[in-house]
C-alpha cells in the first residue's frame, strides 16, 4: 500500500504476530488429525488412499462410471415440438425492443425437462434425399399457418398426406431456380466455385439454399422462432442446412470472415436502423471480398414501391441510407438487375485504412474479439479484417473443391496446431470414418442426410463424408479453442454451442449425430442426463449416434440410452484399444400414449 505521494506505508508489527500465531494453530490442528488417523492403524494409508483417488480421478484411467437404470417418461403431447432455449411460453418474460424475445433465453436446471419428447401423432419415417426437397410428410411437421399464409408465393402447399414445396418465395413467387439463376449471372464466382459457404437471413423455407446445394453451395438458412410457424423445421425436414436464429441483441454463433456470401430475400430485417448494428454483423461474418445480396425492400423502389403500402420518397430515402451506411463500411455495389442488388464486402484493407478517425458508425477497437460469438453483445462498430490473416479473403482462397484439403492460414490462431497437424487429422478421419461405414452400413446412403459433428476440431470427419449424399453441421464449443474459423474456411459449415444447454434447432431434425470424447471434455461442467437427452430431442426416430467415447463413460451411456428407448452396441475402435469405446445407438419410432405429463 501508499501514500498518495507514492510513499510505502510500514504495515504495523502486531499484523505479523497475528498471522503467526494463526499459523500455529492450523498447524497444531492438523498435526492432531493426522496423529489421529494414523494412531488407528490403517488410517493413514485411506488419507494417503484418497489423496491418490482424488489426483486421479480426473485422468478416468481405469474402471468405469457406474449408473443406476431408469426409464425416463414421456413429456406430454404439448411438448412435441419443444425447443428449450427459445421457446414460446417463455417469451412474456423477455421484451420486444429489438425482438429480443426471440433469442436464445434458456430455462434454469430447476426447469429442465426430464422426459423424452414425443413425435406427432401419425409421424412416419422421413422421405428420403433428394425427393424430400421438394415434398415431406404432413404429420411430421403438421402446420397449416404458413400453407394458408403463403399459398400466393408458392412456398409450399398441402396435397393429401403430404407438403409439397414448389421453390416459390416472396421475391420469387415464379420459382427459385429463375431467381438463383439470375443471381448467378450477377456473381460469376458461384459457377467456379470461388463462392462456397453461404447464409440465408429469414430463410422462409429453405428454397434458395436448397437450390444452391445443386450449384456446389454449402447454405446455413437461419431464422427465429416467429410467427412464421416452423420455417427452420420445414428447411430440415426436407435436408436443407438450417439453424434457429436471429439477428437481435447478441452476435450470430460464428467466427468472423466465415461466409463467402450472404442474402435477404424480403427478411424484414431494419437494416439501417440502430445505427446500423444489424449490417455492421454481416459485415463481422462475412469473408473480405465476400457478396451480400439484397433482394425486396428498398431495392428496385422505382418499380416495387407501389405494393409496399408506402411512397416512393419514403422508400428513395431508405435506399439512400442503406446506400450511405454500406459505403462507410466499405462495401461497394457489384451488381443490379431486377429485383436482385449485389454488393461486396472490400477485398483488402485499403478502404479501411482510408477512412476517416471520426467515422460513423465507428471501427471496433481492438478489446472486442472478432471471432467471438456465443453471447457476445452487438456493439455498434464495425470489424475490420485482420491484414495477416490476407489469404482467408475470397479473392485468395483456393476454390472449392481445391480448398477442403488446403490447411486454411488462420489454423495460426488455435495454439498447438499446424499444417501437419492438420493433414495428420484429414488421415486420421479418413480411417475413422471406414471403420463407422462398417459398424453402420447406412452412413453413405441415402439413409443418412442430416449429420452432427458435435465436438469438431477441425472438421475432419465432414471432409471424410464429402462425397457421401448428406451434410454436416460442425459444433466447436464454446470452452474449446475456436477452430470453427479452420471449418469455414475449408468450404464447410458450423457454428458455436454449449452442450450444457439445449442446441438452436427443432425435435426430429438430425439422423446421425457424431460424439469424439464429448463427456470426457464435458462432464465437469454438463450432466450427462441433460446432453443425453438433447440428443434424444433432436434425433430423429430411427436416427442413430455414434458416440466415440472413454472406457470410463461407455457403459454409463449405455445404460442413460437403454432409459430412452435407444438400442445400443458397444464396439471396438479401428484401433482396438481397450481405453476407448464407440457406442452405436439407434432412437426406436415410438407413438406417444397420451399419459405424459411432464
Amino acid at each position: 500500500m501508499k501514500h498518495k505521494d507514492g510513499k510505502p506505508i510500514n504495515q504495523p508489527n502486531k499484523n505479523r504476530s497475528l498471522t503467526a500465531a494463526i499459523t500455529i494453530i492450523v498447524l497444531c490442528g492438523l498435526s492432531f488429525y493426522l496423529g489421529g488417523v494414523f494412531k488407528s492403524g490403517n488410517g493413514g494409508v485411506d488419507v494417503i488412499n484418497t489423496i491418490q483417488k482424488t489426483l486421479d480421478s480426473p485422468k478416468q484411467t481405469s474402471g468405469s462410471l457406474q449408473i443406476r437404470p431408469f426409464n425416463f417418461p414421456e413429456c406430454s403431447s404439448d411438448y412435441q415440438d419443444y425447443t428449450p432455449c427459445t421457446d414460446p411460453k417463455r417469451w412474456r418474460k423477455y421484451g420486444t425492443y429489438r425482438l429480443t424475445l426471440l433469442e436464445r433465453h434458456c430455462p434454469p436446471i430447476s426447469e429442465r425437462k426430464e422426459c423424452l419428447v414425443p413425435p406427432p401423432p401419425g409421424y412416419k419415417p422421413p422421405i428420403r434425399w433428394p425427393k424430400s426437397r421438394d415434398e415431406c410428410w404432413y404429420r411430421n411437421v403438421p402446420y397449416d399457418w404458413i400453407n394458408k399464409q403463403k399459398s400466393n408465393q408458392h412456398w409450399l402447399r398441402k396435397e393429401g398426406e403430404k407438403f409439397l414445396f414448389p421453390g416459390g418465395g416472396t421475391m420469387f413467387p415464379n420459382g427459385v431456380g429463375e431467381y438463383v439463376d439470375l443471381m448467378q449471372d450477377l456473381i460469376p464466382g458461384i459457377k467456379d466455385g470461388t463462392v462456397r459457404t453461404a447464409i440465408d437471413t429469414g430463410c422462409g423455407v429453405a428454397s434458395w439454399g436448397g437450390d444452391l446445394l445443386d450449384r456446389g453451395v454449402l447454405t446455413i438458412s437461419l431464422a427465429p422462432r416467429d410467427n412464421h410457424e416452423a420455417q427452420v423445421q420445414f428447411a430440415l425436414e426436407r435436408g436443407i442446412p438450417a439453424i434457429l436464429g436471429v439477428i437481435s441483441t447478441q452476435r450470430l454463433p460464428f467466427p468472423s470472415n466465415s461466409f463467402d456470401m450472404a442474402h435477404c430475400s424480403r427478411c424484414l430485417i431494419p437494416w439501417t436502423e440502430f445505427g446500423g448494428i444489424y449490417l455492421q454483423e454481416i459485415h463481422r461474418i462475412l469473408r473480405p471480398g465476400g457478396f451480400w445480396v439484397l433482394s425486396g425492400p428498398p431495392v428496385n423502389y422505382e418499380r416495387r414501391w407501389r405494393g409496399w403500402n408506402t411512397t416512393v420518397e419514403e422508400q428513395k430515402s431508405d435506399y439512400d441510407k442503406l446506400q450511405d451506411l454500406l459505403t462507410s463500411m466499405c462495401f461497394k455495389l457489384f451488381n443490379k438487375k431486377d429485383d436482385i442488388y449485389v454488393w461486396q464486402k472490400a477485398k483488402d484493407n485499403a478502404c479501411y485504412d482510408k477512412l476517416p478517425r471520426e467515422t460513423y458508425p465507428p471501427k471496433c477497437d481492438d478489446s472486442l474479439e472478432p471471432d467471438s460469438g456465443w453471447y457476445t453483445p452487438l456493439r455498434a462498430c464495425f470489424v475490420v479484417p485482420n491484414e495477416k490473416y490476407k489469404k482467408s479473403g475470397l479473392t485468395y482462397m483456393p476454390k472449392w473443391p481445391q480448398r477442403l484439403n488446403v490447411a486454411p492460414e488462420r489454423i495460426s490462431l488455435v495454439q498447438g496446431s499446424s499444417t501437419s497437424s492438420f493433414s495428420h487429422d484429414n488421415s486420421k478421419w479418413k480411417k475413422r470414418v471406414q471403420h463407422y461405414k462398417k459398424l453402420l452400413p447406412d452412413l453413405g446412403t441415402e439413409k443418412v442426410r442430416n449429420v452432427m459433428d458435435m465436438n469438431t476440431a477441425y472438421g475432419g470427419f465432414a471432409a471424410s463424408l464429402i462425397n457421401d449424399p448428406l451434410w454436416v453441421m460442425n459444433v466447436v464449443s464454446s470452452y474449446s479453442p475456436n477452430t470453427l474459423p479452420v471449418v469455414f474456411d475449408r468450404g464447410l459449415i458450423g457454428t458455436f454451442h454449449d452442450w450444457c444447454e439445449a442446441f438452436s434447432t427443432y425435435p426430429r431434425t438430425y439422423d446421425l449425430l457424431h460424439a469424439d470424447g464429448l463427456f470426457t471434455a464435458e462432464s465437469h461442467r454438463c450432466d450427462m442426463k441433460y446432453v443425453l437427452l438433447e440428443m434424444d430431442r433432436i434425433l430423429r426416430p430411427g436416427g442413430h449416434t455414434i458416440i466415440r467415447e472413454s472406457s470410463y463413460f461407455a457403459d454409463a451411456i449405455v445404460t442413460i440410452a437403454k432409459g430412452m428407448r435407444w438400442i445400443c452396441h458397444k464396439q471396438n475402435t479401428e484401433y482396438g484399444v481397450e481405453k476407448e469405446k464407440i457406442v452405436v445407438c439407434q432412437k426406436k419410432l415410438w407413438q406417444p400414449s397420451n399419459s405424459g405429463s411432464r
